[in-house]
Parts: C-alpha cells; structure tokens; sequence
C-alpha cells in the first residue's frame, strides 16, 4: 500500500535537519560547526524572546488592563515561592496543580499511543484497514476539544476521566496518521528481502515496518504530546476542580490576570520540556542510539 500526497498528516521538520541554503558555507572541524550553531540558536532565540518581551511590555503600556512582563515575573516568584503548598488562596501549591495537569496528560497520551501504534501499522499495510479508518480520522480530527468534554462527563461522570477521555482522543489522530504514513512507505527492497528469508507476519513487523517507521512514530507521539498539553488546560478550564487549567481560570475570575499570565509562562515552559523529550529520542534513533 502507498498512501498518495493527498492523505492528511501532522508532521514537523526532520530532527536533524541541515541549516537553510543560503549562507556562507562553514569550515572547521565538526566540533567547531556544531558549536558555531550552538551559539548562534542561542542569540537568535535571545533575541526572539527579547522582541517578543518587548511587544508584551507595549501592549501593556497601551492597555493598562494587560498585566506587564514585571508584572507577571513578580506573580511567578510569589507563586514558586511555595509551590507545593497544600493550600492557599487559589488552592493548591502551582507545582502540585502542574503535577495533577501532568498525570490527566499522561494518562490520555498513554492511551493515545496504545491504540494509535497499531492502529496506524495496520492502516499503513493494509489498503482497506487505511479506507475504513481515514473517514473517521477525517470526520473526528477537526473537532474541539471544547465540544469532546459533555460527552466525556455524561459517559464517565468524573471531571478527571472527562478531561483523560479528551487529551485521548486529541492526541490519537497524529499518531494513527504519522505512523500510518511511515509503515506504508516501506521501500521495496526491504519487502523484496523479507520474502527471500521467508519472514512470518511478525518478524516482518518487528524486524522491518517498526524501524522504518520508528521516525514517524516519534514524530506523531511528539505531535500528539503538544496536543495533549494543550488541551489539558481547556479541559480543566471546563472541569473546574483542578490542575493548571482550574488555576487559570480561578485567577480570571478572581482578576489577578498577573496570576493568569504567570501560569501561561509555567504552561509554555512545561511544553518545551516535553517537546524536547521526544526531539531527543528521535535524535538518539537517528544516531543509533535505541536498539
């Protein structure tokens, strides 16, 4: 099976990606190439985050409404401050409401891959699993998780497994997608191999589609994570119990936009971290690094 240019899919840049064409070429020892680029990522987002403070800090100034870059850094030290309190006066500790956020993530995101991995390798080898599934993929994929959340509390009648049930089925679609892709572009001459030593079903899976798809495996399950994350805080927006999501939206309400703000900071922060989980693994793939 061949999935055409048509097919839907969420992907990013390749992790190893060579710098754009263009500039002067670099000459050196490897070492010194890779430390060159090193640095120069490290003042060019110095200076993105510097412009993008900037542009808060007038839109501030214009909007005496809009908590400033100050404002909301002396909201995040009050906030670290004791972050695993067990109370106060937007409940608990920020890191404990980080933590709650974290697991619901997991949870979902868990269930995610479980059913997404071999979900995506079957459509990826097979032509009508592919036909069966891509309609519903089409039909559910743009939905909001905001419209998800109802349907998880009637069936599960807690706000918690409401809020796993929506970062499940968020972060399922990149991962049957992505994996789909990659388990169907098997190169002809590994197949050709596998039938000359007469390989079974599953040594076929396990010994040629799995590590020519592991890519775009990690590439859907690093997709999917930033999905989960997001949706997380909408979902607990909407629960209203706990984690960072109820800590936003108690802050609105309460008008400490400043808190607001903080926990944007905290949620963006977490969200690197992440991503850079599986930027890493992916690196280690390609290098050779995970058997």
């Amino acid at each position: 099976m061949t999935v055409t240019s048509e097919t839907p899919i969420i992907a990013t840049p390749p992790f190893d990606a060579p710098p754009p064409a263009g500039g002067a070429p670099m000459t050196g020892p490897p070492d010194a190439k890779r430390g060159r680029e090193r640095l120069l990522a490290l003042v060019f987002g110095a200076v993105g985050i510097a412009v993008f403070i900037a542009f808060w800090a007038f839109l501030s100034w214009r909007n005496s409404d809009l908590p400033g870059p100050l404002d909301a850094w002396d909201e995040l030290r009050t906030l670290l401050s004791d972050p695993f309190a067990a109370s106060g006066p937007n409940g608990q500790g920020i890191m404990l409401m980080l933590g709650d956020s974290l697991e619901l993530t997991m949870k979902g995101f868990g269930l995610a891959a479980l059913v997404g991995i071999p979900l995506g390798l079957a459509a990826g080898g097979n032509r009508r699993i592919w036909q069966a599934v891509t309609p519903i993929v089409q039909l559910l994929k743009p939905v909001s998780p905001l419209a998800w959340f109802p349907i998880g509390l009637v069936a599960f009648k807690d706000s918690p497994k409401a809020a796993t049930f929506v970062v499940f089925i968020c972060a399922l679609w990149p991962i049957v997608l992505n994996t789909a892709v990659g388990a169907s572009s098997v190169p002809a001459d590994h197949r050709n191999v596998a039938r000359v030593f007469r390989f079974g079903r599953l040594p076929y899976l396990r010994q040629v589609v799995v590590p020519h798809t592991m890519p775009s495996i990690i590439t859907g399950l690093r997709v999917s994570m930033g999905i989960a994350w997001m949706v997380i805080v909408a979902a607990e927006m909407l629960s209203g119990n706990q984690g960072i999501g109820f800590f936003v939206w108690n802050s609105y309400n309460g008008g400490n936009l400043a808190a607001v703000m903080a926990a944007i900071v905290l949620i963006g922060i977490v969200g690197v971290i992440l991503d850079n989980v599986f930027v890493f693994a992916g690196k280690r793939y390609a290098a050779g690094g995970v058997e």
